[in-house]
């Protein structure tokens, strides 16, 4: 027998066969907390919701061989896991690598260059997780999409992990591309192994919420065990090691998701293909060299100079916002919307602007916060200095603690009927964001007087961050499924991911400031900002709750 070809390794054992169209499926939106935006769906399916295609569901109403549940989910459990670890891993060290000096096995940026790569980055790891949808829908199925993903993940964390000295092109063109498939990865990996989540459960219902409890608690715990383990290695042996850990780690995470593959039984393997059989292949095929054209062509304006790293991040942050005014303003003149649907079109635009506030403050954590913490934080402990990433692990841990803290409140208030609004909820994530970092403020005014600061003062930002965001996050796209005509939820979802994207752009750029302004202006300002924001938002809850019509 002779060698496996790249092409039946990929079909087996996650063959991808054309599913009928005949066949009726569930598409009721559901909602479940998760540490990520990317992964906020209780669908039956996340790529479902993105693109308005409905999904396979398994037969599994009887399996209960996982504390209850599908042994399948111990399968997607597992893989997140994993995938979760090679991301944040890979992100707790990211800005630190590109702000260390040459000499120290860094990239030796400056802090603006650093935080526009980065915002780009996390910006597009966001933005990837539409198209990816629509490839397993209409191509892969989500079975090979998760797969496929996984290996680019992998791939590019090893392209990352390649050390310098062995490149005659040197150290960025490597790194570059590192991010590039990683970003891809995640958009076919993220949106789709969600699907798959929201497929054990065909009869819906709590059953299928508490599965996806279970598997938000796989996504914080990769993220709080990475910044631990690739934290570590990164900053203490080597950066590059780091970046291999994380790759490995991804790996694990394939190894088990094709081991426990026979678990998932039908769930996500089929593609849903409409018409002649060459459409979806084609389509993908001139998507691909559109994707291929337009990153040669910003790699060669970029590496040539005559185009700036944050000018690139200043431009995707303006066209974003052009993206979505104008997908609004399309809603609202020619969407063939009835006077309901458009208040509640015009509710969710104003949450929208508030959810790229959030983000836009939030997401700091891995950029401007991550160098406070590296070069202002007292990280010493009986003599040993502790890496500065081990601090990102603090926000998974009390999402861990406080996520059925919440929960629990949000119950009780609903059996009273005191829960807050979808907008008030907002309002107070805003808020609370913007505490944390008046935090900031009294911290770093310490540091300027030539003393570090405690790390503490880091935990209690990230306590109030952590608060802010399980009173926003989880809000966020239920409030979308909930709002949004059924015709075109999978449209507003793609859009409210251009909120996160946006964030995570301004985010990147706000950080880019931290060594050209005092720390106490830059912080004070997003505080201002943010809990000006909520207070705003607070203001108006009743007439927006006026124009959702009855919907919480």
């Amino acid at each position: 027998m002779g060698e496996p070809t790249i092409g039946s390794l990929i079909d087996f054992p996650f063959r991808s066969v054309r599913q009928p169209r005949t066949l009726q499926q569930s598409r009721n939106p559901g909602t479940f907390m998760a540490k990520d935006p990317t992964s906020e769906f209780a669908s039956p399916s996340a790529t479902a919701v993105l693109t308005g295609t409905p999904e396979t569901s398994g037969p599994f109403p009887g399996d209960t061989s996982f504390f209850g549940h599908p042994r399948g989910l111990s399968t997607l459990f597992f893989t997140e896991f994993w995938e979760r670890f090679s991301y944040y891993g890979m992100r707790g060290i990211l800005i630190l690598f590109m702000t260390a000096a040459v000499a120290q096995g860094g990239l030796g940026m400056d802090a603006a260059r650093a935080g526009a790569i980065y915002g780009l980055y996390t910006a597009f790891v966001y933005l990837t997780a539409l198209p990816g949808g629509w490839l397993a829908d209409r191509v892969f199925g989500q079975r090979r999409a998760v797969l496929i993903g996984g290996i680019i993940i992998a791939m590019g964390h090893f392209t990352m992990a390649i050390p310098a000295v062995t490149l005659a092109l040197g150290e960025l063109p490597p790194f570059y591309a590192g991010l590039v498939l990683i970003v891809l990865g995640t958009g076919l990996l993220k949106p789709n192994i969600s699907t798959m989540v929201g497929s054990l459960y065909p009869e819906g219902g709590a059953r299928r919420d508490a599965g996806f409890s279970i598997f938000y608690m796989g996504i914080n715990m990769g993220a709080f065990l990475a910044p631990l383990v690739v934290g570590y290695l990164g900053e203490k042996v080597n950066w590059h090691v780091g970046f291999a850990v994380a790759g490995v780690g991804m790996v694990l995470g394939l190894i088990q998701y094709v081991v426990g593959g026979r678990h998932l039984q039908n769930v996500g393997r089929y593609a849903h293909i409409e018409g002649d059989d060459g459409g979806p292949q084609r389509r993908l095929f001139m998507a691909a060299g559109v994707a291929i054209g337009l990153i040669a062509v910003i790699a060669l304006l970029t590496t040539t100079g005559m185009l700036s790293v944050q000018g690139l991040a200043a431009a995707g942050t303006y066209i974003i916002v052009l993206l979505s005014l104008g997908y609004f303003g399309y809603m609202f003149l020619a969407g063939g919307l009835d006077e309901t649907e458009r208040k509640r079109i015009a509710v969710i635009a104003i949450l929208f602007i508030f959810s790229a506030i959030f983000w836009s403050g939030f997401e700091q954590a891995g950029s401007s916060l991550n160098l406070v913490a590296e070069r202002l934080t007292d990280r010493n402990i009986l003599g040993w200095e502790m890496p500065a990433s081990w601090l990102q692990s603090v926000n998974p841990l009390f999402i861990i603690a406080l996520a059925p803290v919440f929960a629990g409140i949000w119950i009780s208030l609903a059996r009273r009927n005191q829960e807050p609004s979808s907008p008030a909820k907002f309002s107070f994530g805003l808020v609370f964001l913007g505490l944390g970092f008046l935090v900031l403020v009294v911290a770093t005014g310490l540091s300027g007087a030539g003393a570090q600061i405690s790390p503490m003062w880091l935990v209690l930002t990230y306590l109030l961050h952590t608060i802010g965001e399980l009173a926003l996050s989880p809000v966020g796209l239920s409030t979308v499924t909930k709002l949004a005509p059924q015709r075109v939820v999978g449209q507003m979802m793609g859009v409210w991911f251009m909120s996160v994207s946006l964030g995570n752009l301004i985010a990147g750029q706000v950080a880019g400031f931290i060594e050209t302004l005092p720390l106490p202006q830059l912080f004070g300002t997003v505080a201002a900002i943010t809990i000006g924001a909520g207070l705003l938002l607070f203001l108006f809850v009743k007439p927006t709750r006026k124009l959702m019509g009855g919907v919480l």
